[in-house]
């Protein structure tokens, strides 16, 4: 009865009913009734004529949440209706919400007591001015700051508006607003700031109350960062300032106000203005926070406040360093204060407190750069033959250089240590101390802490090219103190080793040899010195670190590499956790860059070290996990595959793959005798590490892995439909449950990692089509057949990727055989993953990718389709990149595209697109603008490009359209396009009036052949249907942001050391 009641929107609302409602939403009441409740509110939430009633709610409820849940209603009629409300109405609204605004914020006991409500109604009166100001609304400043004059309270409220309205403009309105309205409210804004600007000083000048004076701070704040300069240095608003900073309830305010201003950089206009703002904020500084604190400790014990301080003040200071630090270099007495400065920045970056660090740490990057690159560009014109005299003029570009960085030299050696004491952990170090002070195995990344270290890294490379001798005696001097014991924690130790690993390539090779033999020989001592297994641990874990980083000073120093190697293989033997895995892993590295120099004979050696370590393997792995022995055989294959001689590389691998191929021959040759010995959990155990083990070898042996791979090809694919075999019959007299068995699981691990054994060898051996020709057909049936055959839940998605891989690499070779392939997957595949967009996700993506490789290389495989089997590929296409899974709806739109592309060449052009134009047209607008398919903007763009393009170009010579349906006969293609797309998009987005719509489609045709433009246009009318205002939008803009890291990747190529050994990807000269 009383939901009726409510729903009967013809006369005024029963408020006392609507508050019992909320309240019943809001109470403790019983499930059901909070579910009612929630059920008329939605109701009332989505009645268009509801809105209506809100001024009459607002009048006549005292509960907060009634109120809360009508503005809501309101909130929505003002986002999404309000252009089309009549202007009585608007008007309306408009003088109301100001009149409560002001009713509620003239008295002092009223605005404290409602000041939740109070901020909503701001929220929505800003709304309001979105639409209306500046147009229908021009006086709004000015009542405003006349309305601030009548009294303090209402003074302060409208200071909150002025804040919100700044912060919607300039900070919120990227994809909210279109880039016209933006420009058009800024510029309103900055044409009426005066007002605005007289009111701040006028307060600040004569007001008393700190409520009012920390409101109007806070107002400025969100000003200062686009105001025109004038009104900050031309009137006395720096002075005011300054004035307040001394005074701690307004402190942090005005801090973060002079940030706001030492950020601001139009040329050097107003450079006194900015040194005299800091030779008095320098003075101030000193008696506030006296330059003898120990700033770590003083952030650790003080209050929030306190610590708010520190944080703004290393805001400040790396925003006016940022913009402004060249003007304080100019006489004697500003550098006195620049130097003090920065001592301040360096005692504040040592304070324990990430947020804190990372301000200080994004400057230090900034500015170390800054003088690494004039000298690096000084150093490059010298080398190209343009000799600078570096001395002979008094004011040439090097002396002024030389001056620069010996100003800069006190502070950088300091910044050194910082740098070297607080490093950042790197991803190669497994070996963490958790919160009980025990060294354990780390068992999560933590991505902050890598983001960290490549800035620390990138730094302390940039400090150590401005001085290498100061960089090498700091480390050095702090790894004696380690030595003798005077410093020595895990944490110094650490810090030091990683920053010692992190500077590699950096220096010149000589140098880099002598620092590296001294730190290495210390390390090896200290090892050897200090007792305890967790201290072993750590040094273990710091030796390996910093060997695994300097690959060239191991392949010029073999007897070092020897020593180093033979110490990762003591340290497989060692227990402790962690240890193992990093011993492996560096292994692995070291051979990675260091192969060539394992399989020759080195002076004083009788045979190659690969031969040496081939005879004691089986001690060497002896304490080693599988997975860890894996890793294993896999640097010994890098090894081997650095052997150019047939026959020593041939031996080699038959004797690293001895103890594997024994045990198969043992299993198969009892599988001969009695097929049930392979059904023993412990054998198919054995089998799956032996399948793992040829698995990493393949990987780094590629082409050469043939021989061994011949070896165990035919028996392996019996043992593969055996197993697969045992799981059908298992799922088949189980139910779905027997997949869920640790049994069914095991057999299916070794069908999997015999596809993965296959797909890695034929991916990595070199294109030689007969080993295609040798691999590929004795599959046919155990692997294709079987696959068919099986039930769903038993079919292995690998069986797609490696018949993707084999396509890629073969190519046109393999077009006889995708009908046999597309008959043995498709049909079976589809309708295991258009059920729903949930199960099956290995087999929904590898399929996809399938599907494409065929596309790509065997496109006349699919032209031999029946039209039926088109359609389902088509319709699966679609289907795909409908997938809010987002790399399944990449590969669908990649897919699409390169069957446009290719049809488009074909003679089945006209045919193809007659079927599927205006379907692609609908399906990609459908994903286009709804939200969720978001990442797969680029490519949505692409096919739409595409199609426009295509149907422009008048090579489709029939026309799209059905003549049976369709009663008007089109001049052309591209007239019906344009017509069909307004259409379709008129009838989606009623919202838009139907002139900006046909503009849009327009636009598109006329923009069609250049894709940035192209790209903006259909941004913007995105951002302008309003599904994407309210949300987060930067994947429109991916694209761009790759652009941009490219260009980062060759500056930093370009860089000695900065890009880390190991991620280049080369041999190294290796020879």
């Amino acid at each position: 009865m009383a939901a009726e009641k409510l729903r009967d929107l013809s006369q005024p609302i029963d408020v006392a009913l609507l508050d019992a409602t909320v309240a019943a939403f809001y109470g403790t009441g019983s499930k059901e009734e909070r579910t009612a409740a929630d059920h008329i509110l939605r109701e009332l939430q989505n009645n268009p004529d509801m809105w209506l009633q809100v001024v009459h709610i607002l009048s006549n409820t005292q509960n907060l949440n009634t109120k809360f849940f009508s503005l809501q209603v309101l909130e929505g009629v003002i986002k999404y209706r309000w252009n089309v409300l009549p202007v009585e109405q608007r008007d309306g609204m408009k003088n109301y919400i100001s009149d409560v605004i002001v009713k509620l914020s003239s008295n002092e006991g009223s605005f404290r007591q409602e000041r939740l409500y109070v901020n909503k109604l701001n929220i929505i009166l800003v709304q309001i001015l979105k639409h209306e100001w500046p147009a229908r609304w021009r006086s709004f400043i000015p009542d405003l700051v006349t309305a601030a004059k009548t009294s303090e309270t209402i003074c302060e409220n409208c200071m909150a508006i002025l804040k919100l309205l700044s912060e919607e403009v300039f900070d919120f309105s990227r994809g909210e607003m279109t880039q016209q309205k933006i420009k058009e409210l800024k510029q309103s804004l900055n044409s009426e700031f005066q007002l605005i600007h007289e009111l701040c000083l006028y307060v600040l000048s004569a007001s008393q109350r700190t409520e009012l004076i920390r409101a109007t701070l806070a107002t400025l704040h969100a000003f200062l960062s686009w105001i025109p300069l004038g009104y900050i240095f031309e009137s006395p608003l720096l002075e005011t300032l300054l004035k307040f900073f001394p005074v701690p309830s307004y402190r942090n305010l005005t801090l973060q106000c002079l940030t706001e201003v030492a950020a601001l950089n139009f040329g050097d206009f107003y450079n006194m203005q900015y040194v005299n703002m800091y030779n008095i904020f320098m003075v101030q500084l000193q008696t506030v926070l006296p330059t003898t604190t120990n700033i770590p400790d003083a952030y650790a014990n003080g209050s929030s406040e306190e610590q708010a301080f520190i944080q703004n003040l290393a805001l400040f200071f790396t925003s006016f360093y940022k913009f402004h630090i060249r003007v304080l270099e100019s006489t004697q007495e500003n550098i006195n204060s620049l130097l003090t400065g920065l001592e301040y920045l360096i005692n504040i970056s040592y304070v324990d407190d990430t947020e804190v660090f990372k301000v200080c740490l994004d400057y230090w990057n900034s500015l170390v750069l800054e003088l690494f690159e004039a000298n690096h560009n000084l150093e490059n014109a010298n080398m190209m033959g343009l000799h600078m005299p570096l001395l002979g003029m008094v004011d040439g570009p090097g002396t002024q250089l030389l001056q620069r960085r010996q100003l800069y030299a006190g502070p950088m050696s300091k910044l050194r240590l910082l740098m070297i004491s607080r490093m950042a952990k790197p991803e190669e170090v497994l070996i963490v101390e958790d919160e009980n002070g025990n060294i354990v195995r780390e068992t999560l990344k933590d991505n902050d802490v890598l983001v960290q270290y490549k800035i620390m890294r990138e730094t302390l490379i940039y400090l150590s090219h401005l001085d290498h001798d100061d960089t090498e005696k700091q480390m050095l001097k702090k790894l004696s103190k380690q030595l003798n014991g005077e410093d020595w924690t895990w944490n110094n130790l650490n810090t030091l080793c990683w920053a010692i690993g992190s500077i590699s390539g950096s220096m010149m090779e000589d140098q880099e040899n002598r620092f590296l033999v001294m730190v290495i020989r210390d390390l090896l001592n200290l090892c050897e010195i200090t007792k305890g297994k967790d201290n072993k641990a750590v040094i273990a874990s710091n030796i390996m670190y910093v060997v695994g980083q300097y690959p060239r000073f191991l392949r010029a120093h073999w007897k070092f590499l020897k020593t180093v190697v033979n110490k990762l293989f003591e340290f497989m033997h060692e227990t402790h956790p962690g240890v193992q895995d990093m011993a492996c892993d560096t292994f692995l590295k070291i051979v990675q860059k260091c192969k060539r120099k394992f399989v020759i004979v080195q002076v004083g050696e009788n045979e190659p070290f690969v031969s040496e370590l081939l005879t004691t393997l089986p001690t060497t792995i002896v304490d080693l996990e599988p997975h860890q022995i894996h890793t294993f055989y896999e640097s010994v294959g890098h090894m081997i595959q650095a052997e150019s001689e047939a026959t020593k590389r041939d031996e080699y691998l038959q004797r690293l793959m001895d103890l594997p191929n024994q045990k198969w021959v043992e299993i198969i040759g009892h599988a001969r005798g009695n097929v049930d010995f392979l059904k023993d959990q412990d054998v198919i155990r054995t089998v799956l590490n032996i399948l793992q083990t040829n698995t990493s070898a393949a990987t780094a042996l590629g082409t050469h892995f043939l021989p061994q791979i011949t070896l165990i090809f035919l028996d392996m694919l019996n043992v593969y439909k055996m197993y697969s075999e045992l799981i059908s019959s298992g799922i088949a007299e189980g139910g779905p449950f027997a997949s869920k068995t640790s049994y069914v699981k095991l057999l299916r691990s070794v069908k999997r990692e015999t596809l993965k054994l296959i797909e890695t060898f034929l991916d990595k051996a070199e294109d030689q089509p007969q080993i295609g020709k040798q691999f590929v057909p004795p599959m046919m049936d155990p692997v294709l057949g079987d696959y068919a055959r099986n039930l769903p839940d038993a079919r292995e998605s690998e069986v797609l990727s490696l018949f993707a891989t084999i396509i890629n690499k073969y190519k046109g070779a393999m077009i006889d055989d995708v009908p046999r392939i597309f008959e043995a997957v498709f049909q079976c595949t589809l309708e295991m993953i258009t059920k729903n967009f949930e199960d099956y996700p290995e087999h929904r993506l590898k399929f996809f990718s399938l599907l494409r490789a065929i596309a790509t290389h065997c496109f006349q495989a699919l032209i031999l389709l029946s039209p039926e089997q088109l359609k389902l590929v088509m319709d699966s296409v679609m289907w795909a990149f409908r997938h809010t899974e987002r790399n399944i709806a990449e590969t669908g739109l990649n897919l699409l595209l390169e069957m446009l592309k290719n049809f488009q060449k074909s003679e089945f052009c006209n045919q193809f697109y007659r079927s599927y134009f205006v379907l692609i047209v609908q399906e990609i607008f459908a994903v286009l603008t709804d939200t969720f398919h978001k990442p797969g903007f680029k490519l949505h763009v692409l096919v739409l490009q595409h199609l426009f393009c295509l149907v422009e170009s008048g090579s489709l010579t029939e026309p799209l359209w059905d003549a049976s349906t369709v009663s008007y006969p089109y001049p052309n293609n591209g007239m019906f396009v344009r017509e069909y797309t307004i259409k379709l998009l008129g009838a989606s987005f009623p919202n838009i009036p139907a002139s900006e719509v046909a503009k849009f489609v327009n636009g598109l045709f006329e923009s069609r052949s250049d894709l940035s433009t192209f790209k903006n246009h259909i941004r913007d009318f995105l951002v302008q249907s309003k599904e994407f205002s309210a949300q987060d939008n930067k994947d429109l803009y991916a694209e761009e942001a790759a652009a941009q890291k490219e260009r980062e990747r060759q500056r930093m190529l370009s860089i000695p050391g900065l890009i880390a050994p190991n991620e280049i990807q080369d041999e190294m000269v290796d020879s």
